[in-house]
C-alpha cells in the first residue's frame, strides 16, 4: 500500500504509531527492551510501530502505552479510529465508539473488577508462575481459564452484542465458584473490537449506576458484579432494574452489554413471586432478570477437571496446586482460598471466632458491607462464653482483629480492613455521618455465605443488639436491622432501632405492638404522653384510636383545642364528627374557619354539605375554587361530573329504573361456555405452554382436571415435567395423590427432593401426613426448611399441635422466629403468647 493510500485512509493509525514511538524515544528503550517491559513479542512490537496497513490489537496497545507510561485511554481511542478507518467506518457510529462512560476494556485489570486472587503469593507453585512472565513482578497471576457450560452461555450473548444486538446476562451461582472470572474471560473477544466497560461503585454502586447509566453509549459493557449492591439496594433497586430494561431496549444505544452476577439466596429472592397481600418489591428486578439469568456449579465436572489437568501438566503451576488441594472437585474455591478461610474459621481463637460471628450475623441480617470496628469489638462480647470472656486479655480485641487480618491463598482475608468512601455532596450540603469518618472492616464472601448457611436459625445475642444501637449510624443499616428484630419478635429491640431512625415511626411501630397484644390501654397511653409533648401525628392517631373503641364524645374533646387554635385537619374532623352527630350547622362554621384560613380540603367537604343539601350550583362554585387552588381532589371531581354531563348529553333521557330492570329480567342470560366446550379458549395458552411456560401447563391442566378430564391434565403435566419444569411435577403428584396414589406421587417429587428442592419436601410431607406417617412428615418437613421453604415451621407447628405435641410446637414457633420468619394463620399469633416480645436469648421479654 502506497504512502499516499495511508495518508488518506490510515491518520489514526499514524498518529498511533507516532505517539508510540515517542514514548519509545523518551523511555530510551530499542524494540527489544519494549517488548521485554510490555510483556509482548518483539515482532509484535515492531509490527505495531511499522506496520502501514495493519492496526495492532487493543491488547498490544494497551501494553504497550502502560510500558511506555501513556495515556492509555488516548492510545486506544486512537486504535479504535484506526480500525474505524481500516473498515471504512470513519464518520459512522463507531467515530465515537471510543467515548462514553468507562475505559477501555484493555486498560482494565480483572483484579479491579472483583476476579478473586489465585494462589498464595508465598507458594513455591505460584512464585515459579510468577517469575515465568515478564512483567508480573507485583502482580498475581491468573491460572488458566477452564470453560464450562456456562461459558457456552456467554459466548453466545458476547458474540450477539458483538453482532450489533444488545444483551444481558448474570450468572449464579455460590461464593467463588468462577462467576466473575467467567464474564471476564467472556468479554476479551471485545476488547480487540474496541468496547469499553464501565463498573459503577462510587460514592455506592446503586447511587453512580442511577446517576450515569444514561451516559452509556454504544460498544459498552456494563459490569454488575455482586448485582444484589444494585439491585436489591432498599431505595434504588427497582429504578436500577427499570434503567437497565430502558438501556437495554434502547436502540440509540445498541450495542450495549450487561453482566452480571449473584448468589442463588439473592436470585430465589428477587425471582420468587410475593405471597397474595404482600407488597411486590422486586416486580422490575424480576422481569429484568427472566430468561437472562444461567447457573454456575459449585465444582467442576468430570470433563472440566480433566481440561484442569490438561492445563496444569502444560505448565500451570497455580492450577496444579489447586487441583491437588481441591476436594469433590471445587477448584475455584481452592483458588480464592475458601478452603483455608474455613479452617481458618473453625481453628479461630475464641475472641476472633467471636468477632466473625458477629460480622457474619450483621451482613445477613442486612448491615451494610463495611463493618464499624467499634461495633464489631462489643458485639462480640456475647459470643463468648463465660470462661472465654473471664480469659479475655486487655489487648484482645487487637490480637484478634490481628489473627483475622493474616492473609490466606489469593492474598484473602477472614476479615479485612477496609476503606469506606465518603457520600458525595453539593457544596454547602451536609455530609451524612454515618460516611465520614471511622474504620471499618469486611468479612470474607465466602464466609459471609457461610454464615447465611449456618446461622439462619440463629439469633444474635443481646451484645449484638446494643453495639448495633449504639454505634451504627446509616439508616438503612438500623432499618434493616430493627425490621430483622420485629421479625424475630425481639420487640423491644426493634422499638429502641427503629427510633434512631424515625421516633415517630418507632412510636407507630410500637403502639401497634400494643393493640397486637390487646393492649388498646398501653397503646392510648403511648399517644397520649406523645400527643402531650406537641405531637400532632400522636393526636390524631389517637383520635382514631378512640373512634375505633365507639369513644366519639373523647375523640371530640381530643379535636377541640387543636381546632380552636385554628388546626386545619382538626376543624375538617371534628366537623365530619359533628355532622354524623346530626349537628350540620356547627359542621359548616367548622369548615368555613378551615376553608377561611386558605384550606382547600375544607372547601371540598364544603361542598359535599351543600350538594347533600340540594344547592348543586353552590358545591360546584366552591369546588371550582378549590380546583382553581390547585387541589387535586377538586379537580377530579369537577372532570367526573363535565363527563357525566356529556354522556347524559349524547345519551338522551336515560330510561327509567324500573324498565332497566324490567328488560334485564326479561333478557336471557348468555352462556359461558365451559373450557372443554371451546378449545380455542385454551389456544394461547396452548402456545405459552409450547413457548416453555410452566404456568401455562399448570393452568390448562387444571382446567382440564375441572372438566373432569383427568387423563388430559396429566397428560399436559407427564410433557412439562418431563421439560423439567419443577411447577408441574409438584402439580403431577397432587394429581396423583388424590388419586389415591401416594407411593406414586412420593416417587415423583423424589428427584427433586435429591436435588434440594425446597418444595418437594414439602409436597413430600403433605402426602406422608396424609397417609398417617407423622414421623416422615415431620423429616420431611425439616429437610424442607433446611431447604429454604418459607411455610415449612407453620406446617411443622401445626402438624405437632394436632399432635398434641405442645412443647416442641413453642420450640418450633421460637425457631421460626429466630430465622425471621413471620409468624401467622396458625391460629395461635406470637403476640397472644409473648404479648412484650422476646428477649435475645429466646426468653420472654418482661413489661417495658
Amino acid at each position: 500500500m502506497g504512502a499516499e493510500t495511508r495518508k488518506g485512509n490510515w491518520r489514526a493509525l499514524a498518529e498511533l504509531q507516532a505517539l508510540l514511538e515517542q514514548g519509545r524515544a523518551k523511555a530510551r528503550l530499542d524494540q527489544t527492551q519494549l517488548a521485554r517491559r510490555a510483556g509482548l513479542g518483539r515482532t509484535t512490537v515492531s509490527q505495531a510501530l511499522r506496520a502501514i496497513d495493519q492496526v495492532p490489537s487493543a491488547t498490544t496497545v494497551a501494553a504497550m502505552a502502560k510500558a511506555l507510561g501513556l495515556d492509555a485511554d488516548r492510545m486506544l481511542g486512537l486504535q479504535m479510529q484506526a480500525n474505524a478507518e481500516a473498515q471504512g467506518l470513519t464518520g459512522t457510529a463507531s467515530d465515537g465508539a471510543g467515548e462514553g462512560i468507562g475505559h477501555p476494556i484493555c486498560a482494565c485489570d480483572p483484579y479491579d473488577l472483583e476476579v478473586h486472587p489465585a494462589g498464595a503469593e508465598g507458594d513455591a507453585a505460584h512464585a515459579a508462575a510468577s517469575t515465568a512472565l515478564p512483567r508480573t513482578a507485583q502482580v498475581p497471576v491468573l491460572p488458566g481459564y477452564v470453560r464450562r457450560g456456562h461459558d457456552e452461555v456467554l459466548e453466545q450473548v458476547v458474540q450477539a452484542a458483538s453482532a450489533g444486538r444488545s444483551g444481558m446476562l448474570v450468572l449464579v451461582g455460590s461464593s467463588s465458584t468462577g462467576k466473575t472470572r467467567a464474564c471476564w474471560e467472556a468479554i476479551q473477544p471485545l476488547a480487540d473490537q474496541g468496547w469499553r466497560l464501565w463498573h459503577p461503585f462510587d460514592p455506592t454502586r446503586a447511587e453512580a449506576t442511577l446517576a450515569d447509566i444514561r451516559r452509556v453509549g454504544p460498544r459498552t459493557v456494563l459490569w454488575l458484579n455482586e448485582a444484589q449492591h444494585y439491585l436489591g439496594d432498599a431505595q434504588k433497586g427497582p429504578d436500577i432494574a427499570a434503567a437497565v430494561r430502558s438501556l437495554l431496549a434502547d436502540p440509540g444505544v445498541a450495542p450495549v452489554l450487561v453482566l452480571g452476577t449473584l448468589w442463588p439466596e439473592y436470585d430465589r429472592a428477587y425471582t420468587t413471586l410475593p405471597f397474595p397481600g404482600e407488597p411486590d418489591r422486586f416486580a422490575q428486578v424480576r422481569a429484568l432478570l427472566a430468561g437472562r439469568t444461567v447457573p454456575v456449579p459449585d465444582a467442576f465436572d468430570d470433563a472440566a477437571q480433566s481440561a484442569a489437568r490438561d492445563l496444569a501438566a502444560a505448565g500451570d503451576l497455580v492450577l496444579a496446586a489447586a487441583l491437588d488441594r481441591a476436594e469433590a472437585g471445587r477448584v475455584t474455591q481452592d483458588l480464592a482460598g475458601a478452603p483455608e478461610l474455613l479452617h481458618r474459621f473453625r481453628t479461630a481463637s475464641p475472641p476472633a471466632r467471636a468477632i466473625l460471628h458477629a460480622a457474619m450475623d450483621a451482613r445477613r441480617l442486612g448491615v451494610g458491607l463495611h463493618l464499624p470496628l467499634a461495633f464489631l469489638t462489643d458485639a462480640a462480647v456475647d459470643y463468648l462464653t463465660d470462661r472465654e470472656y473471664d480469659a479475655l486479655s486487655p489487648d484482645w480485641a487487637e490480637k484478634a482483629l490481628a489473627e483475622l487480618a493474616a492473609p490466606v491463598h489469593g492474598r484473602l482475608a477472614p476479615l479485612q480492613r477496609a476503606r469506606r468512601r465518603p457520600s458525595r455532596r453539593a457544596p454547602g450540603v451536609r455530609r451524612d455521618r454515618d460516611t465520614a469518618h471511622g474504620v471499618v472492616y469486611r468479612l470474607a464472601d465466602y464466609l459471609e455465605q457461610h454464615g447465611r448457611a449456618e446461622r439462619r436459625c440463629l439469633c444474635p445475642p443481646a451484645s449484638f443488639w446494643e453495639a448495633a444501637h449504639h454505634h451504627l449510624t446509616d439508616a438503612q443499616d438500623l432499618g434493616r436491622l430493627a425490621h430483622a428484630a420485629e421479625t424475630r419478635h425481639r420487640l423491644q429491640w426493634a422499638y429502641h432501632l427503629y427510633e434512631r431512625v424515625d421516633p415517630w415511626f418507632a412510636l407507630k411501630r410500637l403502639v401497634g405492638f400494643r393493640l397486637r397484644a390487646g393492649d388498646r390501654e398501653g397503646a392510648a397511653e403511648l399517644l397520649s404522653e406523645a400527643a402531650a409533648q406537641g405531637s400532632r401525628a400522636a393526636l390524631f392517631e389517637l383520635v382514631d384510636l378512640r373512634l375505633g373503641s365507639g369513644d366519639r364524645h373523647g375523640a371530640e374533646e381530643l379535636l377541640a383545642q387543636p381546632a380552636a387554635s385554628g388546626d386545619p385537619r382538626a376543624l375538617r374532623e371534628l366537623a365530619a364528627l359533628r355532622e354524623k352527630a346530626g349537628d350540620v350547622k356547627t359542621a359548616v362554621q367548622l369548615l368555613t374557619t378551615a376553608a377561611d384560613a386558605g384550606d382547600t380540603p375544607a372547601l371540598v367537604d364544603l361542598a359535599g354539605l351543600r350538594r347533600a343539601a340540594g344547592d348543586v350550583e353552590g358545591a360546584e362554585r366552591l369546588l371550582s375554587q378549590a380546583a382553581d387552588a390547585g387541589d387535586a381532589i377538586a379537580q377530579e371531581i369537577l372532570r367526573s361530573e363535565r363527563m357525566r354531563r356529556v354522556r347524559r348529553e349524547l345519551r338522551g333521557p336515560l330510561p327509567r329504573r324500573a324498565e332497566v330492570s324490567a328488560e334485564a329480567d326479561a333478557a336471557p342470560l348468555p352462556r359461558q361456555p365451559e373450557a372443554r366446550d371451546d378449545p380455542a379458549a385454551d389456544r394461547p395458552l396452548a402456545q405459552a405452554a409450547e413457548a416453555g411456560q410452566p404456568w401455562a401447563v399448570v393452568e390448562l391442566a387444571r382446567r382440564r382436571q375441572q372438566a373432569g378430564d383427568l387423563q388430559g391434565a396429566e397428560r399436559f403435566l407427564t410433557n412439562a415435567a418431563a421439560a423439567g419444569h419443577q411447577w408441574a411435577v409438584i402439580q403431577l403428584a397432587r394429581l396423583r395423590h388424590a388419586a389415591g396414589d401416594h407411593e406414586g406421587a412420593e416417587q415423583l417429587l423424589a428427584e427433586g427432593a435429591d436435588r434440594g428442592e425446597p418444595t418437594a419436601f414439602f409436597e413430600i410431607a403433605r402426602i406422608r401426613r396424609a397417609a398417617g406417617d407423622l414421623p416422615g412428615a415431620e423429616q420431611a418437613l425439616n429437610r424442607a426448611d433446611e431447604t429454604g421453604h418459607p411455610q415449612a415451621l407453620i406446617e411443622l407447628f401445626l402438624l405437632l399441635t394436632a399432635a398434641g405435641d405442645d412443647a416442641r410446637a413453642e420450640d418450633t414457633v421460637k425457631r421460626a422466629l429466630n430465622a425471621g420468619k413471620a409468624w401467622g394463620g396458625t391460629g395461635r399469633d406470637v403476640f397472644s403468647m409473648w404479648s412484650y416480645g422476646l428477649d435475645p436469648d429466646g426468653t420472654p421479654t418482661p413489661p417495658w
